[in-house]
Formats: C-alpha cells, structure tokens, sequence
C-alpha cells in the first residue's frame, strides 16, 4: 500500500468517476482503476462498487475514507515540515528556454534553488539530470525517455505553437496546409526533430528539410520569406517578436501543443528536490493540451 495509491481512492470518491478522477491526476484511466484494485488487493476489501453507468462506495469504503483523508492530511504536513527544514539545501535546475516567471518565489519557501546557466537542449537537459549534474530540469522528453533514463515527469508548462507567415492574413489556418523544419544537426534539434517529424506525420504538415539551424532566430524568418506555406513555429521562437513583414496565424485542425516537464531522478529521495517539484507542479492544471482538438506526439507524456 502507498500513499499515492491512498490519494486514488480519496480523489475516485470525491469524484464517483474515474474518468473525472484520471483527469484531475494526470493519469491514464485504466491505469487508476489497476492501481485501486491494487490497493483493493492489499487492503483485503472493495472498495468501490461499479458498473457502466455508476460508481460508489462500499460500506468498506466509507468506513475507510475519513481515516485516509486523514492520514493523508498528516503525509502533507509531515512533508511539509521536512521541507521547511531542508530549506537551506542547494536544488539544481536546469532548462532550455522557458521557465515560470515567478520560479524563485514560488520555491524559496522549500529550498534554496540554484538555476543553472548552460542553456543546452532538452533530450541534454535531461540526461544531466539522470546522470546528477542537474537535480531537476524543465524540458520536453517522450515517455520513452523517461524510462531509458529512469526518470519521473510532472507537467509544467504547455506552448501552443503557431505558424508564421509573409503578408497580412491572420486567420487561423490548418495543421495541413503549413510547413515544419527538420534541421540536420540532430545534437542542437533532436527533440525538435522528432516532434516535428511526427507532427508531420498525423497532420499532413509539410516537413522540410534544413542545415542552416533555421528552426528559431533571423534564419527561420528567411525561410518563412521563401515559403509558399506558413511555417510553425519552435518552441525557442515563441516570445520572439516578428519583423513587420510577416505575420503570426493560429494553427487549427488540430491546435499543436509543445509540452514542458519538470524532470527527475526516480530514485531521488532528498525532500529539497521532491519539495521543490510539489511545490511547482502542484496547481499547474489542464493547460488546454486534453482538448478534443489538441494534437500532442503519441509518445508524450501525457497523451490520453
């Protein structure tokens, strides 16, 4: 039995539903009903009595859901204490381009919190992570390397990219009819690379193909300029502003999310670190990426 397994049962009963409960815990559906069965297992009752239409408690349920959400409430005071008393502890956090505004004030209350200055991508961001250079990172990784590198992930951030374009159209245009860049340097564009590739892919946007690091800066205006498509937009390019030639479009059909993790080591147990992630992913929401029309790779994090 685990607390994250207790926080199942008390979010499923709050809401008599699975479904809503996965979405508010960021988890897949069929993953929380194998983890309350889990618990079920342990505990030697059910919990909960369900069909298609329904969801209830038990008496066994009942009986037990002020006794968890008490035991709960003592878990997040414990760790709240701890991490009043690790305060002092140096937290180590790198990332590529973005980072929440208010990053500092949000953690100084848990840990003294060191942002590092080498600006690499995100598949090296994450990997420093695993190998201890970094004790946390805000980068885009895959599910796949989550469990190459043996990390955990919690959703920080989300772009909604668009596509840039010459003249004066702002009206919303779909994924298919736009463009996105592939660049050959896989060590500087590799996450880029992938996502783009597989955006390409599903929505039927046109990958072209670069070897002049064109994916952000004055080279990825030049390449909008000789395009007969609007291209979309990188990550790195999202707060830069436009040269008055061109024009920023929505993308539709379907709206293109670039996802933000807050990585680290799974085996990390120092409560400055765990602290820290609590306290900047603890109200981060739905940010529009679970949308009917929202588009994100298949192997991201966070795909239902």
């Amino acid at each position: 039995m685990e607390l994250r397994q207790l926080r199942y049962f008390l979010t499923v009963a709050e809401e008599l539903h699975f479904g809503r409960a996965a979405e508010r815990l960021l988890i897949a559906g069929p993953s929380l009903s194998q983890q309350i069965k889990a618990l079920e297992r342990d505990l030697g009752v059910r919990l909960f009595d369900r069909d298609r239409r329904s969801v209830s408690l038990t008496p066994a349920g009942a009986a037990l859901l002020p006794h968890t959400r008490d035991l709960l409430e003592r878990a997040d005071d414990l760790q709240r204490r701890a991490a009043r008393i690790s305060g002092s502890e140096p937290v180590r956090l790198g990332y590529v381009n973005w980072v929440p505004a208010d990053l500092t004030a949000r953690t100084s209350a848990v840990a003294q919190l060191h942002v590092d200055t080498w600006i690499v991508p995100s598949h090296a961001q994450a990997g420093r992570v695993a190998d201890g250079s970094l004790d946390l990172a805000v980068c885009w990784v895959r599910t796949t390397d989550l469990t190459d590198l043996d990390l955990r992930a919690r959703l920080l951030g989300a772009d909604r990219l668009y596509a840039v374009s010459t003249g004066e159209d702002t009206s919303e245009v779909h994924a298919r009819d736009t463009a996105v860049l592939i660049d050959d340097d896989t060590g500087s564009w590799s996450s880029w690379n992938l996502f783009a590739e597989q955006l390409a892919q599903d929505t039927g946007a046109r990958p072209v193909r670069i070897s002049d690091g064109g994916i952000a800066g004055p080279a990825f205006f030049d390449h909008v300029r000789r395009s007969r498509r609007p291209i979309i937009n990188s990550p790195k390019g999202q707060t830069t502003a436009l040269p008055p030639d061109l024009v920023q479009r929505p993308v539709i059909a379907p709206k293109v999310y670039w996802t933000w993790s807050l990585v680290w080591r799974r085996g990390e147990v120092r409560p400055a670190v765990l602290a820290t992630a609590d306290t900047l992913t603890e109200s981060v929401g739905d940010l529009g990426i679970h949308e009917p029309d929202a588009w994100l790779p298949a192997d991201d994090p966070y795909t239902r």
